[in-house]
């Protein structure tokens, strides 16, 4: 084989005549020279041109520093991102689990492996890790669910393995602490009517929302004695409309209170409460009441919890909370309506009996 057919056949080949008019072999690409061994077209000098071939392209191929590998968990995720399944979630939502994806990429190198190669029983070993934060736990099942979702419904995958996962049990199944009459009375005792604490109090058990609506609830909701909303959660993507009747005690705790213009619930600069901020200040409310283990949430359980000894239906009771399934009702108003239920029975009994 002549040297110019080698030329043709051998990419990446050169010569080079140094000062002292020798002729030098050298394998050049993406401005690197490797010299190689005379002759062309030798034993060592395929070898070595294989090498250096083999070499270049896999120093080519491999990742950069934070560059994204197609097919990996971490591009199924990049493409998630630009998704509208991902953009119509509440920003709230999307840090939250943009959270949970970056700290499973980020262990053991997970988010450069192939998406496709994931199976339950890695996502189980990852679960069972982390049973000491079985609420992380569960967080990132859910997350991962959502993610392989998008790749079924894109056509990226064809099936769901988180799907098959079981969500831990929580540390405490009940959830947040419902408050009690008592409860309730020890911190209206604290903060009289006429006081931002006592109004956020009233709002929430009177309407039983959660805060993200709460502080944006204000005068320009209210119309002919009812508070017309749209939920905040979910309002993207699916919206909850909501009309609830303003009862007395709410209307009469309203008109003794200072509000804002565009929201009733107001900083002390006067400025409308971000859901977080309310969160925070009702804390310190609940603390200067000496009620650590209450929080605003646990007033939306406790208003359903009330609705249900009263003798509301489960979807009476959704009508109010804007819950779309009666799960999440139900395990709020369980102990509630076996109270209601006993004494039910009970009464019935005792009129059979008569």
């Amino acid at each position: 084989m002549t040297r110019d057919a080698m030329k043709i056949r051998l990419k990446y080949v050169v010569e080079d005549v140094d000062r002292h008019g020798n002729v030098r072999l050298y394998f050049r690409r993406n401005g690197k020279k490797i010299r190689l061994p005379s002759p062309i077209g030798s034993p060592e000098f395929l070898a070595a041109y294989k090498t250096a071939f083999a070499g270049e392209s896999k120093a080519k191929s491999a990742p950069k520093v934070g560059q994204v590998i197609p097919g990996s968990v971490r591009f199924l995720y990049a493409e998630y991102y630009k998704s509208a399944m991902f953009r119509e979630l509440d920003p709230r939502t999307q840090k939250v689990r943009r959270g949970i994806l970056d700290r499973f990429c980020q262990h053991k190198n997970d988010g450069d492996k192939p998406f496709a190669l994931l199976q339950p029983k890695h996502i189980r070993a990852r679960r069972d890790e982390m049973m000491d934060r079985p609420e992380a736990a569960n967080g990132m099942v859910k997350a991962l669910r959502q993610l392989y979702k998008f790749a079924v419904r894109y056509d990226l995958h064809d099936r769901n393995p988180a799907t098959e996962i079981e969500y831990l049990s929580p540390k405490n199944a009940d959830g947040f602490h419902s408050w009690t009459l008592a409860e309730i009375e020890k911190f209206e005792e604290t903060h009289p009517v006429g006081t931002m604490a006592r109004l956020a109090l009233a709002l929430a058990l009177y309407t039983g929302q959660r805060r993200s609506d709460l502080v944006q609830l204000g005068k320009q909701h209210v119309r002919d004695g009812w508070l017309v909303f749209t939920q905040h959660k979910n309002r993207n993507r699916s919206p909850v409309r909501q009309e609830i009747p303003i009862v007395q005690d709410l209307q009469r705790i309203i008109d003794a209170s200072p509000t804002g213009d565009l929201t009733f619930l107001v900083t002390a600069f006067n400025r409308p409460f971000t859901s977080n901020g309310f969160g925070n200040r009702f804390r310190k409310w609940c603390d200067e009441a000496g009620l650590p283990q209450c929080s605003v949430h646990g007033l939306r359980k406790a208003a359903a919890a009330r609705l249900a000894e009263m003798g509301c239906t489960e979807f009476e009771i959704m009508a109010i909370t804007g819950h779309r399934t009666s799960k999440e009702v139900t395990r709020y108003t369980r102990a509630a309506s076996q109270k209601t239920r006993a004494e039910s029975a009970l009464k019935r009994m005792t009129a059979e009996r008569k």
